[in-house]
């Protein structure tokens, strides 16, 4: 994932899925045979091949939109990080340490009744705010002072906020050894613009469906006319989500490369009083911010001028009752899980409280919680383990740099200066977070939540002009992902997706070559794709590659990204080849790369035979088996709009462009996924 772009901006996340056991585990370790469907013929489909079985008798839990590799992980780093927070909050620690932090975090969000007794309350004081707004200076200001840095735009991680605008704080795009300030856009409750301009019978059902919630929300809090307010705050974000610019289009870098200086808003971006907004958001000591999308901060900003005074307020209303609801009483939760739940994912049943309680500590304490992590469940062996599998990658992709025939002397020098800055965090961040000065109090949950997202906001603040720190971590141990970070050229591999089926120390070396070894060559990779390779050594923005270089890997991004627009997941509905490249592309050559130092570590042969399989076959298996998923059709209509990612499946079929893959499952002409030599996919 850049950023593998929430699991590669990119974050490899998938919408990112570990395999459930719905059929019976097996003791070995390595890979899961009772999985797999022999009957299939790997050629015409290799993910059903692997992964058959599994995908006929696994269900999708009802508290789940999707299921897969993923999300078995995530739920036994989920269980692991229960038992640990409830030590904590066992543990009668001093007030202020990070442990008494974690365990008030937690029981505020499983203290239903002091939530249910405390209504309103802690949200009143925004509502007041609200109400109080009496002109377009006041408006401004307001909006200003909920802009949060929740955003990654790199990794499409929350690309969409429902505040106006997202702030993100990264490194300068020209002058990557300084921090700058991105603003984004924003200003939308359904995840993407084409939610709210699509016109088919599913799209148009999707629309009435949130304009329904948006009164069901405004009733709760006993507003009048929530059926009128509704419509004129669903017109409202409709012409927000007209002014905003596609996700395709949003990944283009160059076109997100603009420096606006303060005083330049008010004449680019007219209609929104900047000077206020700025105050507001504590930004007007900035000299400069940069700005993702012109267009769409100019589009926005006009509606801010020419929509009335009532109707923002409305909208700033429901939104801020609609940000909260999972932590006001429960008829507004369950409200909330009605439509973000089940009608815009499928899920029929909400997560158990205490997982919900787990991911929202941990989002809020995440480095104070992944030091617990770490200490119990990720020793040193393990993390030496995968260093070594890291080195041994990088020397592959390295090779490959050298062995590519259509690079030229010039490009090939300063890809390998490239990968030999490359920094590689393994399991956990070299400084941990310190969280000294947020207050969590035990008995005010909503109120614990805003607090951290105050302190999130002024700690990315504090970031602004300051050095870049290229080893700071962008996830938390605990997390199921890992990321590359092209403004830093670095990677984060967390501790909880070094675990079985990724990385299993007592499975053979070619099993975790397949599987980790993979997604440690996407990642890698990722410093090289169709976006890091716009980056240099350094995180800057320049085009390092010569003329005729760079059009022969745009030429084979092209036919990667024709290839997975032919997939159709839904009746109508293909992959979007531009929208996935980037992990695509990451896939083909992680796989490659991950080849190359599998035979390495075992001399340059295949590995032994062992179940039945030969070496080559075992790490092709072990690839295809860490994507099997299962998506709820509304889930999966939904990530194929938004996700970066494709669907698990079609991941799998990455197989198609390696040419040891035909040679180990002797696929032939004729076969589905067969493709002629000249047609298979070599960007790296």
């Amino acid at each position: 994932m850049h950023s593998l772009k929430p699991l590669f901006a990119a974050a490899l996340l998938l919408t990112a899925f570990i395999a459930p056991a719905a059929t019976p585990p097996t003791k070995s370790h390595g890979l899961d045979l009772p999985a797999m469907d022999k009957s299939i013929k790997p050629g015409d489909d290799f993910y059903g091949y692997a992964n058959g079985t599994w995908a006929k008798n696994t269900p999708i839990p009802p508290d789940r939109s999707s299921y897969g590799v993923f999300t078995i992980l995530e739920e036994k780093a989920n269980k692991r990080t229960s038992d640990l927070i409830q030590e904590a909050d066992k543990a009668k620690a001093p007030a202020g340490s990070e442990t008494r932090m974690i365990g008030d975090y937690y029981a505020s969000f499983m203290d239903e009744k002091a939530i249910e007794s405390r209504g309103l309350k802690t949200i009143q004081p925004e509502l007041d705010q609200i109400a109080a707004i009496g002109d377009k200076p006041s408006l401004a200001h307001v909006l200003g002072s909920e802009l949060r840095a929740d955003v990654d735009a790199l990794n499409n991680t929350n690309f969409h906020t429902d505040r106006l605008f997202g702030l993100w704080v990264s490194p300068d795009f020209d002058r990557p050894d300084q921090n700058v300030a991105y603003l984004l856009q924003g200003g939308l409750g359904m995840p993407d613009r084409e939610n709210y301009l699509g016109k088919d019978p599913q799209d148009v059902k999707l629309q009435t469906k949130y304009r329904e919630h948006i009164a069901a929300i405004l009733t709760l809090a006993h507003i009048s006319d929530a059926a009128g307010r509704a419509a004129r705050i669903y017109d409202l974000e409709h012409k927000i989500a007209e002014a905003h610019v596609s996700r395709v289009d949003s990944e283009d870098v160059h076109k997100a490369n603009n420096r606006w200086a303060l005083a330049e808003f008010s004449s680019k971006a007219p209609g929104l009083d900047w000077a206020d907004y700025f105050k507001g958001a504590d930004l007007s000591n900035q000299p400069a911010i940069m700005v993702w999308q012109p267009s769409a901060v100019t589009g926005i900003a006009a509606l801010a001028g020419s929509e009335p005074l009532p109707v923002w307020k409305d909208y700033l209303t429901f939104h801020a009752l609609d940000r909260a609801a999972g932590l006001l009483p429960k008829a507004f939760a369950d409200e909330s899980f009605k439509f973000y739940g089940t009608t815009l994912t499928g899920a029929p049943q909400q997560r158990a409280r205490w997982k919900r309680a787990v991911s929202a500590t941990g989002f809020a304490l995440g480095d104070a919680v992944g030091k617990l992590y770490v200490k119990h469940y990720f020793p040193p062996a393990a993390k030496a383990a995968a260093q070594t599998m890291v080195k041994n990658i990088v020397a592959a992709f390295g090779r490959r740099i050298d062995n590519l025939a259509w690079m030229s002397p010039e490009t090939r020098t300063k890809a390998k200066a490239k990968l030999s800055t490359l920094y590689i965090g393994i399991g956990y961040p070299e400084h941990w977070r310190d969280y000294a000065g947020l207050k969590i109090t035990r008995d005010d949950a909503l109120g614990n939540r805003q607090r951290s997202e105050f302190f999130d906001y002024h700690a990315s603040l504090a970031k602004l002009g300051k050095p870049v720190d290229k080893s700071e971590w962008s996830m938390t141990p605990q997390t199921v992902n890992a990321v590359n970070l092209p403004l830093q050229n670095a990677l984060n591999f967390p501790a909880a997706i070094l675990n079985p089926p990724f990385f299993d120390a007592n499975a053979d070396a070619v099993v975790n070559y397949g599987a980790i070894g993979t997604v440690i060559g996407h990642e890698i990779s990722h410093s090289f794709d169709d976006q890091g390779s716009q980056f240099d050594a350094e995180g800057r923005l320049l085009n390092w590659w010569t003329k005729d270089d760079f059009a022969h890997f745009s030429d084979a991004a092209d036919r990667l990204a024709a290839e997975f627009d032919k997939y159709e997941p839904l009746p109508g509905l293909h992959v979007n080849g531009k929208l996935t490249l980037s992990e695509n592309i990451a896939d083909v050559a992680g796989l490659s790369a991950s080849y190359d130092g599998y035979r390495r570590a075992y001399g340059d042969k295949p590995a032994p035979s062992a179940s039945g399989f030969q070496g080559d076959q075992r790490f092709f298996l072990a690839f295809a088996q860490v994507w099997r998923s299962k998506l709820r059709p509304e889930a999966l209509r939904n990530s194929l709009m938004t996700n970066g990612h494709a669907p698990g499946e079609y991941r799998a079929a990455t197989v198609r462009n390696i040419d040891e893959w035909y040679a180990a499952f002797d696929v032939k002409p004729g076969e589905k996924l067969y493709l002629a030599p000249a047609e298979r996919v070599r960007a790296w």
